[in-house]
């Protein structure tokens, strides 16, 4: 079931089109990631789910009907340019937040008491704001967020200012939230955090649609037939001009041999000559990243 529909989205401003013709679904329980470079329409997307704009034409579902103002209750939005209060306490501020969205005090007090615990921030609960470190109040906000339990998460560059201890723990709590039911839309620039958490994505470039699918078989569909090669001892790899051509450059930091398949040639080809003529001792099919991915697809589509 798709918990989120976008169907053909447009929105125009003053002599600019930041949404043109976009559609997208993602499914209940979900990680999905937004993608795009600065200014290809994902924060206007995002602005028009969480009812802060409208869109000019085109449908937005939430749970298969229309998005009405009602359900920014459901929604927690963490956006990129954070924006709690400085001179507020802590325990205080997420309590404030919570009751916004609807959360009677008893029982945002207690999940605030449980979120402040999780994160080693307990001390903190009556301190203001600005005594915290910047990642500190990340978490916080992070907090203010998820505590009321939105079946929709909506993240802008979440791990940006994060150390890497807390990118990690913040990753855990992501994929947690995830399996405890809620649908996660991810913004962000950071590929390789795509690639760790994301199902599905939609690329977005100069405001339409340009990449959509699974992560896994989007990589699959962009390989370009290269594999590791790995030989006993100082064995040196033959050409086979008739499978394969032995690479010069090779990734950064990578060990062995690569090899690109003549076209027409499979992997199973490959391996079963180099297997009589070699002595192989391991291989592993080469695939693109997601940053490669997009810059090759946000570059082609200039």
């Amino acid at each position: 079931m798709n918990f989120i529909e976008i169907n053909d989205v447009v929105k125009r401003y003053s002599g600019h089109t930041a949404l043109d013709g976009v559609s997208l679904t993602v499914p209940q329980g979900c990680i999905y990631g937004l993608l795009g470079p600065n200014g290809a329409g994902k924060t206007t997307l995002i602005r028009i789910i969480n009812r802060i704009t409208h869109q000019d034409s085109g449908d937005v579902l939430l749970d298969g009907r229309p998005i009405v103002d009602e359900d920014v209750t459901r929604i927690g939005y963490l956006p990129e340019e954070r924006g709690l209060y400085k001179k507020m306490k802590v325990g205080e501020q997420i309590v404030y937040l919570a009751r916004l969205k609807g959360m009677p005090k008893s029982v945002a007090v207690k999940e605030m008491n449980d979120w402040l615990e999780r994160f080693e921030l307990t001390e903190w609960r009556d301190k203001k704001l600005e005594a915290l470190s910047k990642g500190m109040q990340q978490k916080v906000q992070f907090i203010a967020t998820v505590i009321h339990r939105p079946q929709l998460l909506i993240f802008d560059e979440p791990f940006s200012g994060f150390d890497p201890v807390n990118s990690e723990q913040l990753k855990r709590e992501i994929l947690r939230l995830r399996d405890g039911g809620s649908t996660i839309l991810f913004s962000t620039h950071n590929m390789e955090s795509v690639e760790a958490i994301c199902e599905q994505i939609t690329l977005i470039n100069h405001s339409k649609v340009v990449l959509q699918g699974n992560v896994a078989q989007i990589r699959q569909n962009y390989k370009k037939n290269i594999i590791a090669v790995s030989l006993a001892g100082d064995e040196t790899l033959p050409q086979c001009d008739g499978m394969f051509t032995v690479m010069d450059d090779k990734p950064v930091g990578a060990s062995g041999e690569y090899i690109k398949l003549n076209d027409g040639v499979t992997v199973r080809e490959a391996v079963s000559w180099l297997n009589q003529n070699c002595n192989l001792t391991g291989f592993s099919e080469v695939l693109p990243s997601m940053n490669e991915i997009f810059i090759e697809t946000v570059t082609s589509k200039q």
